[in-house]
């Protein structure tokens, strides 16, 4: 017989398996006021029965009671269940350590020592509680990869990418730095989303850094924060990223662009979880998961003295490769249908999808900016598209690159800029002026776009722009 109680908000059941009467009900009183629906039986044959009607989330039994122990409920439990939807955790007052750590070994998740300590109680069962929502989410995320080839916002169904997400997943139960690689526009950012929504830390802040974006001057302030009077034009205390970001995830973006003092800096916060404001003299305690990106090879990076090697290995505890878009053709069509489905919503259009042609097309084009590239193509020929299909001449120029059509004939995708064509004896400073031309006369002057378009940092672009000039 169970004692039962209304339904609560949280949606967790709780059984409180214990033959103390006066416990039990002490304890049911307890969780029953943090929002559980909770239930209760005085001993492990009762709970068996409570388990088979009831279907609690969590069991909170005690290791020593009459007619069936803890241990035995504990082995029947699991041997009943194959999803692992039941979390168990042990009571013990009577019981010895070993016989605790036993059932840890055999199944358990936890245990604890009565008297039982409500903080203590309370912080496992949260923490359960996220672990039972993480879960439920990657089933989620799973049957949505089986029915729409999706993981959350990340489009695809390759064979790399199903790899990808298995590294995902292993990763974002952890609080274990991540390094994510790949070409600029492949998404990298968005592979940092999906760990941290998947993470303990879904609730807390994600707060994004592009390394390459802020002056070298100022990325220190923007990391660490200053305080008044730190500098120069330093009016008040400002708090940098790693405050912003305590208890959720830092994604430093473009890592490989930071000084060596810099990065300096962030490997002491990593290893020591503290940092120190620009001008401030205390350490501040912070929590925070970093996964960071560059679109270099890191071992190249760490070579040319680009990346420093004990950092390297500080961040790439799991380490994520992006494939680029010419990489898995075979995604193409599940991006394009997702993007014109996109690009429909946000700019009240209703096209279909594109014209046979445009696919084939889409197939020979390198794709140099990757996925962001064809997000690009597509919402600007969802917005001149004259009708429900996106036809070839509704593309704007694919890098300026002529895009032949089925039956050997060559026709452009848009207008190329005037001398795109690279020819055979040209050098290759010649070779890389002339790309750089045709990209940025495609983004119409826009730089940012055009360093994501050659896969490269903002900051190597207007070099190569100085030393053009220079010419």
């Amino acid at each position: 017989m169970t004692d039962r109680s209304e339904q609560h908000d949280t949606g967790d059941r709780i059984l409180i398996a214990e033959d103390d009467a006066a416990q039990r009900v002490g304890l049911q009183q307890l969780v029953r006021s943090w929002g559980f629906t909770v239930d209760a039986a005085p001993d492990g044959r009762a709970a068996l029965a409570a388990i088979a009607s009831e279907r609690p989330t969590i069991v909170l039994s005690d290791l020593v009671m009459p007619n069936l122990g803890g241990l035995d409920l504990l082995r029947a439990i699991k041997e009943e269940q194959d999803d692992g939807d039941i979390t168990v955790v042990m009571m013990t007052g009577q019981g010895t350590v070993e016989s605790a750590v036993e059932a840890i070994k055999q199944g358990a998740y936890d245990y604890l020592s009565k008297p039982i300590d409500p903080q203590r109680l309370k912080i496992l069962l949260d923490q359960i509680v996220e672990r039972h929502v993480n879960r439920r989410e990657m089933r989620a995320l799973r049957r949505q990869l089986q029915q729409q080839g999706r993981f959350g916002r990340m489009i695809g169904s390759s064979r790399v990418m199903r790899e990808i997400y298995q590294v995902i997943e292993q990763a974002a139960p952890t609080n274990t730095s991540v390094l994510v690689t790949g070409e600029s526009g492949t998404g990298k950012e968005l592979v940092a989303q999906t760990v941290h929504q998947l993470s303990p830390r879904a609730q807390q802040p994600f707060v994004p850094l592009n390394c390459a974006a802020i002056p070298d001057t100022l990325l220190e302030s923007e990391l660490f924060g200053h305080e008044k009077g730190a500098f120069t034009g330093a009016a008040a205390r400002r708090q940098g990223c790693f405050e912003l970001a305590h208890r959720g995830t830092l994604f430093l973006d473009e890592i490989a662009e930071m000084t060596s003092a810099t990065q300096a800096k962030l490997l002491r916060v990593l290893q020591e979880r503290s940092f120190r404001t620009l001008g401030g003299t205390r350490e501040q305690k912070v929590d925070v998961r970093v996964i960071a990106a560059t679109n270099v090879d890191p071992l190249d990076a760490v070579r040319d003295g680009k990346l420093r090697e004990d950092l390297y290995y500080r961040l790439n505890v799991f380490g994520i490769r992006l494939p680029p878009l010419r990489e898995r053709k075979a995604d193409l069509p599940l991006l394009v249908d997702a993007f014109v489905a996109e690009c429909n919503d946000r700019n009240r259009r209703s096209i279909r999808g594109v014209a046979d042609r445009v696919m084939d097309a889409f197939h020979r084009h390198d794709w140099p900016g990757n996925v962001r590239e064809l997000r690009n193509v597509i919402e600007r020929a969802t917005i001149v598209a004259k009708g429900p299909l996106i036809e070839l001449e509704d593309l704007p120029p694919l890098g300026g690159v002529a895009v032949a059509a089925p039956g050997g004939s060559s026709r452009p995708a848009g207008a190329a800029p005037a001398g795109a064509a690279l020819a055979a004896g040209m050098t290759v400073g010649d070779a890389e002026r002339r790309l750089i031309e045709i990209t940025l006369a495609h983004t119409e002057g826009n730089k940012t776009r055009a360093a994501e378009m050659l896969g490269i940092s903002l900051k190597t672009l207007h070099n190569k722009l100085n030393r053009m000039k220079g010419r």
